[in-house]
């Protein structure tokens, strides 16, 4: 018998708000809520949640199915995850695996009395690895020597590494209190969202187009006239929305995570500052599941913000301008960061991509105008904003101006968020993180994350800008360069994108759900059983450009660009 007085006090909390037709944008919120209590989601708890939000109890099977860290089995409230992403891989977390088992007495999957223990994609502490989350505590830099440590909550959690300059995104980092708005203030922090204020929205938006800043996720599509398109929608500012898509699940990717983590309040300010260039008056953060600490960051950020005047009604005294922020936390997708599918979670469904077109700017969250953006794009705004558009182009090239963050990880002495100018080489951002470790050879980067294309020591002098990437051939995509050195197995390597793919692939259209699939299958015969055979290398071209031309969304459509440029650099690797 399960006993739902706790989950009574959690949902006479939000009565307020699921006492109207449409409570199942609260769904996530109240699931994780209610798992920290049981530890797992029962069909009674399920019920209960289902009769307050006027929800279906299969839709939310459906949703709790959907997400892997959701349970709707027994499972200990204490999980134990350590990351076995491709970067973690490089750094050892085979062993620091190994020896978690041994001390946990578990495999992957199992629940012990008081714990349970998984194995996982990416934890997005690619910088810090090998690394793993106990519950909310983060490590990084583990050892099978220091297992114990922090099994025993005695190791100490990470903080991030940022390099590079000038620093203009990271300049604060490390400078201040990251929870402190008085630190924040004293740091230039809100002058440029009160410099806006006393400016038309028109012109703030033609200084992002003019600044040309692009999408700093991986898209690259300009924000100014992305802007533009949601201030001329149709509709008032109460049915416009801006989307904050913290959602940063690439493998290889962690940038977003340093600002959430280290300056949260820049992140609340240029979400701000765009909800009124736009006209919009709700904001929206969706945070991935496997970022505690950057979730309660910006929750407290938030509520200090509200608190200040800086969100809510007329803020900073501007009369008619109402904006605040939501947040939710993601559970365990990475293709909730493709847009659309990011809508869907906040909506309190699975996170499946919708069909395009209508797209975002005409019908988005709630199939309302909506400005989505990635964290770096916000804030790279802000700091464009604040130091004026000559300054921010005359960084950078002239069709890349400003500076771009990347994120290095895997064979690299010193791993972490690099700020720099686009236009320096590969050669120079390697050279400035310390290059390749004990004197190696450089073997290959995988550019642009897990969905990116690998390259050779023979690319290191392109430059890191827009129009050199297309030139070659290849894309920036999240500005990840994940390096390998001589010693990698590069075989390994691709079955392990093999197995994110396959693992994050959400099932909506067959060409992914099924490629992804087999060429797991096939990269898992090269790298481990027997080796390749004759058709392999064609099949595995063949499936990637099935994928590639035919998938639904951007996670089919790139799920075998890895493996392709691989073939294509290295032929020998499945013959």
């Amino acid at each position: 018998m399960i006993d739902l007085a706790p989950l009574e006090l959690i949902l006479r909390r939000y009565h307020g708000r699921t006492a109207n037709e449409n409570g199942r944008p609260l769904l996530l919120p109240l699931l994780h809520e209610a798992q920290a209590v049981y530890g797992w989601l029962p069909r009674e708890v399920q019920q209960a949640i289902g009769r307050a939000l006027r929800v279906p109890l299969a839709d939310i099977h459906g949703v709790i199915e959907f997400y892997t860290m959701f349970y709707n089995k027994p499972t200990a409230k204490r999980v134990v995850r350590v990351c076995e992403g491709i970067s973690c891989h490089l750094q050892g977390s085979a062993e620091v695996m190994q020896a978690v088992e041994k001390k946990l007495g578990l495999q992957h999957g199992e629940s012990g009395d008081d714990v349970t223990y998984e194995r996982v994609p990416c934890l997005g502490m690619c910088e810090h690895g090998p690394n793993a989350l106990d519950g909310e505590k983060t490590a990084g830099r583990l050892t099978p020597d220091t297992v114990a440590d922090f099994l025993t909550g005695h190791y100490p959690e990470p903080r991030a590494k940022v390099y590079g300059g000038p620093l203009l995104a990271l300049k604060r980092i490390g400078e201040v209190n990251p929870l402190s708005l008085t630190d924040y203030e004293k740091h230039g922090g809100y002058q440029g969202l009160r410099k806006a204020l006393t400016m038309a929205p028109e012109a703030i938006i033609e200084m992002n187009k003019s600044g040309e800043i692009l999408g700093r996720g991986g898209a690259m599509f300009p924000l100014g006239l992305k802007s533009e398109f949601v201030r001329n929608a149709p509709g008032s500012p109460a049915q416009k929305h801006i989307v904050v898509n913290a959602d940063e699940s690439e493998p290889g990717t962690f940038k977003d995570r340093t600002l959430m983590e280290e300056d949260p309040f820049s992140v609340i300010e240029a979400a701000t500052l765009i909800g009124y260039a736009v006209g919009a008056e709700n904001g929206w953060i969706l945070v991935r599941g496997e970022y505690p600490r950057s979730f309660a960051r910006l929750s407290q950020t938030v509520q200090k913000a509200r608190a200040a005047g800086y969100l809510g009604r007329n803020v900073m005294g501007k009369q008619g301008f109402h904006f605040d922020i939501e947040l939710r936390m993601g559970a365990g997708a990475y293709i909730c960061g493709e847009e659309t599918a990011l809508f869907e979670a906040i909506e309190g469904k699975r996170g499946f991509p919708r069909i395009k077109p209508p797209y975002p700017p005409t019908s988005g969250l709630f199939h309302q105008s909506t400005a989505v953006n990635n964290v770096e794009t916000l804030v790279m705004a802000l700091a464009a904003f604040n130091m004026g558009l000559d300054a921010w182009c005359k960084l950078g090239t002239d069709k890349s101006p400003g500076t771009k963050l990347f994120c290095l990880s895997g064979h690299i002495a010193k791993p972490g968020t690099y700020e720099a100018p686009f236009g320096l080489t590969i050669r120079e951002l390697i050279e400035m993180a310390g290059g390749v470790p004990d004197g190696k050879a450089l073997q290959a980067i995988l550019l642009g994350g897990a969905a990116g294309v690998f390259i050779g020591p023979d690319k290191l002098d392109m430059r890191l800008t827009y129009e050199d990437a297309r030139e070659n051939g290849v894309s920036l995509g999240s500005g990840a360069l994940v390096i390998f050195d001589e010693t990698a197995d590069l075989r390994q390597a691709l079955y392990q994108l093999g197995c994110f793919f396959a693992h994050e692939s959400c099932g909506k259209c067959f060409p992914c759900q099924l490629g992804t699939q087999r060429q797991m299958e096939i990269l898992d015969r090269v790298a481990h059983n027997g080796g390749a055979k004759p058709a392999d290398k064609q099949n595995l071209m063949d499936i990637g450009m099935a994928m590639t031309e035919t998938s639904l969304c951007g996670l089919g459509q790139t799920a075998a660009s890895a493996v392709m440029s691989a073939i294509a650099l290295w032929p020998e690797l499945v013959s």
